[in-house]
């Protein structure tokens, strides 16, 4: 099986960054019109409520928040290792929209950085 080139990657990343950010920014801004709980900031426990108000939610709900911590932790030691710049603007986008299209945003930049070589 062929691997993809790097800019056929660096496409694919940021259609996923798009999609990421789209999905679960509808429903957020949705929420955030109908109940006044901007980006689930505004109203902490309103959020706290729903993420964990029922045992199916709740592991869903720290089943995520894990994943978020290592992808985290992860993406600043390779943006680091790669140097890409500004990792604290993909923690901010994390902590603001959610890693479904920071991930891929992140990874974006990363083969860009990368390069052809890879």
């Amino acid at each position: 099986m062929k691997l993809l080139s790097s800019s056929s990657m660096q496409r694919v990343y940021l259609a996923l960054a798009f999609v990421g950010y789209l999905a679960t920014g509808i429903p957020m801004i949705i929420e955030s019109a109908r109940s006044g709980n901007i980006l689930f900031w505004t109203k902490p426990q309103l959020t706290i409520d729903g993420l964990f108000g029922s045992l199916t939610s709740t592991a869903f709900t720290l089943d995520l928040m894990i994943v978020v911590l290592v992808a985290l932790i992860w993406i600043t030691r390779e943006a680091r290792r790669v140097r890409v710049p500004n990792v604290w603007a993909f923690w901010a986008l994390t902590l603001l929209f959610g890693l479904g299209g920071t991930l891929p945003l992140f990874l974006y930049f990363r083969e860009r950085r990368l390069g052809p070589a890879t």
